[in-house]
């Protein structure tokens, strides 16, 4: 036997005896259905020799532009749940139980965007109007009883506030300077289901689609539209920019069904800003008034008015004692600037008007028989003067008249609620020894937050009531009425 046979020998002997010997381990080792013992090792095994994604597990590759993770990690803390309570009696985070109780309170929740570090919150007129009791719940699950500071139904937006320090708030950004195609995101409660958040584009700025109704006309439509996913329990919610910034609180949704259907309506934060200001200043929306009736310039109407350009808002009429009537401006002309801002549409006209107080002055361009012109303009309010306004002064109750104080007005105080008198007539709150300027924090230990509330808690009493208090020179009182 020459040397080649013996070493083929031995080579073959030597393979035979290997598979034997594994043959033999797997007999004796259940290694499961496909001959494996653990998923994680096959993983592994098959895996071995292929590039790993990233230097760690928690690697991502984010394409520059679409970095949405950033954005919402800084805002998802500052939106909240709010939960509505209509009558008396408790939230029940089951819907099925809200939904087959009888005869007991209703309840609604919506969302909202904290935009203080001390607890001021917007979010929609709709999902706090007259409420009885309204509750925030934080992102990280903690609870506060809020105060509505203050609502406006003609833009759907409101300002309630809760007791709490230090907190995460999103930035106001700037409407004015978002594109349409932009990236955003939407964040908020949809059914309940707490910080959500989804992506979409703009789709259209300054959009009226006709869902606000206001008894003198003063509804202010002038929407960003998006495709982000927007649903119940989203309203008040927050709608951002990539950078995390504020660009408007979502109101409304087009859809056949109830839910979702492709498009999404915002508030411009340029328009929130001012309201929350207005609201937080004076307890109401101080708006400022052109006095114009107004009509977007379309193909029909320029045939019609003989215009030779089919661009900017057709003026109607002009309101006698009107700011527009001041200001020279008359049927007939075509505005297309305000303050240097070409507007082409009436919500654009409407929006950049209503960010002004009654007493501001605006620029305004116009043309008339081909011939532009341009004018200073200041604005009125509804009564045709430029006197601001408070909140108005509720009834008489048993002799006193009250009224709603202002953040400051609370904050100097060293209180959080209350309601001031403002009046003070033949009855029991002068028997018992109250005065003018005197305020009412608590009745039997309910806090009062404002005069709404405090009709409330009085008509339900009976007897005597002990009414906290805080006189004009800041001293805590107690007092008790015979009711």
């Amino acid at each position: 036997m020459n040397k080649k046979n013996v070493y083929l020998g031995m080579f073959f002997a030597s393979l035979f005896g290997a598979l034997m010997a594994i043959g033999g381990v797997l007999y004796f080792v259940d290694t499961g259905a496909d001959g494996y013992p653990s998923i994680s090792d096959r993983q592994e095994a098959v895996l071995v020799g292929l590039k790993p994604d990233g230097e760690s597990e928690n690697t991502y590759i984010v394409p520059e532009g679409l970095n949405f993770i950033e954005a919402a990690e800084q805002v998802t803390p500052g939106v909240v749940h709010i939960r509505s309570q209509y009558g008396s009696g408790q939230y029940s985070m089951n819907p099925l139980d809200n939904m087959f109780r009888q005869g007991r309170p209703a309840q609604s929740s919506g969302s909202g965007v904290i935009i203080s570090d001390d607890g001021y919150i917007v979010t929609n007129n709709h999902v706090i109007e007259d409420a009885s009791q309204v509750e925030v719940v934080l992102n990280d699950k903690r609870e506060y009883s809020a105060k509505v500071i203050g609502t406006d139904p003609t833009t759907d937006l409101a300002l309630i506030k809760i007791d709490a320090a230090d907190l995460q708030f999103v930035r106001y950004g700037n409407s004015d300077k978002i594109k349409t195609g932009e990236w955003v995101l939407a964040v908020g409660n949809p059914f309940n289901l707490n910080s959500t958040v989804t992506a979409g584009i703009v789709s259209a700025k300054a959009r009226n689609i006709g869902i606000l109704r206001d008894e003198n006309n003063l509804q202010i439509e002038s929407f960003l539209q998006t495709d982000a996913a927007v649903n119940p329990g989203n309203s008040g919610g927050a709608l951002v920019n990539l950078k995390g910034q504020l660009v408007g609180i979502n109101t409304a949704i087009a859809t056949p069904t109830g839910t979702y259907a492709g498009y999404s309506f915002a508030v411009p934060v340029n328009l929130v800003k001012k309201v929350m200001d207005d609201l937080l200043e004076f307890g109401e929306v101080q708006r400022g008034l052109l006095g114009i009736r107004i009509n977007d310039v379309n193909a029909r109407l320029a045939e019609d008015q003989g215009l030779k350009d089919i661009k900017g808002i057709y003026v109607v009429d002009v309101n006698e004692n009107s700011a527009a009537e001041e200001a020279g401006i008359e049927s007939e002309d075509v505005i297309f600037e305000i303050d240097g801002e070409e507007v082409a549409s009436v919500a654009e006209l409407q929006e950049l008007v209503a960010r002004k107080r009654p007493g501001d002055e605006i620029s305004v361009a116009y043309r008339r028989d081909g011939s532009i012109k341009r004018t200073k303009a200041v604005l009125k309010n509804f009564e045709g003067n430029t006197d601001l306004i408070k909140k108005e002064v509720s009834a008489a109750i048993e002799g006193a008249q009250f009224e709603e104080l202002s953040s400051s007005e609370l904050k100097a105080l060293g209180i959080g609620n209350g309601v001031r008198v403002k009046r003070l007539g033949p009855g029991k709150w002068a028997e018992a020894g109250f005065e003018k300027g005197d305020v009412i924090v608590s009745i039997d230990r309910k806090r009062v937050d404002n005069v709404k509330e405090l009709h409330r808690i009085l008509a339900d009493k009976e007897g005597g009531v002990l009414v906290e208090g805080i006189d004009e020179n800041g001293k805590r009182f107690y007092e008790a009425i015979g009711w």
